[in-house]
């Protein structure tokens, strides 16, 4: 295959595969609707669709349909006040792209979204209205946002396979742990995960070892919760 010069973490070029424009195309859609600030209202949305009668006491809050306030929390949380942040930041210059491409444009970021997520997990937690799962689901997100960020000051750990990493460690949960079968949304959650890993690694921002390092991070951060909510 030809090979071409492509920027990686750091200042130390390395060569790698030419794919076509096409293939980039399809790599960066992916990208796009599989980004890590999804997913906290994806699992939210399937988890109280599975199990609603874990989450009863949000019926009584609803406004125009079932659990809609829990979701617009969650939503606000999640992508609403890390895009303005990173919006803001890219505003003041603290940050060179949105995108993130480098170590030093994530540091904010990063920062933003441990206060965001540490802030999701104790106010549902103090409430005591939502399940133990759901809620060690969060502080899962919050540890793997703080073990990324400590990552980060030495490679520039994939955020999305941090996310999926979770995503697949939040089902263990549920299935080893609560004895739940997941099986099928496991499977899915993994092709979905290789999908979006290829999908980074064709756009080349990532290094195998950093996708891997992500896909890591998220599943022992749900474990790690779990073993303290749970």
């Amino acid at each position: 295959m030809e090979q071409t010069t492509l920027s990686t973490t750091g200042n130390h070029p390395q060569e790698g595969p030419v794919f076509s424009p096409v293939l980039r195309a399809v790599a960066t859609v992916i990208s796009y609707i599989t980004h890590p600030l999804f997913i906290p209202l994806i699992i939210t949305i399937l988890v109280v669709k599975a199990l609603p009668e874990y989450f009863v006491a949000f019926v009584h809050g609803s406004r125009r349909f079932p659990f809609d306030m829990l979701y617009i929390r969650v939503l606000s949380i999640s992508i609403f006040f890390p895009v303005l942040t990173l919006l803001l930041a890219r505003s003041l210059k603290f940050v060179d792209s949105i995108q993130m491409h480098t170590q030093r444009d994530r540091i904010i970021p990063y920062v933003a979204c441990t206060i965001y997520y540490f802030w999701a997990f104790y106010a549902f937690k103090r409430e005591g209205v939502t399940p133990p799962f759901f809620n060690a689901f969060f502080l899962g997100v919050f540890i793997a946002v703080v073990l990324a960020m400590v990552a980060n000051t030495y490679a520039k750990i994939s955020m999305h396979t941090t996310g999926w990493g979770g995503v697949i460690g939040l089902l263990l949960m549920l299935m080893t742990g609560m004895h739940m079968n997941v099986s099928f949304p496991l499977v899915v959650t993994f092709l979905v995960a290789g999908i979006v890993a290829t999908a980074r690694l064709i756009l080349s921002a990532h290094t195998p070892a950093e996708i891997y390092a992500g896909f890591i991070i998220g599943i022992l951060s749900q474990w790690i919760a779990y073993g303290i909510v749970g």
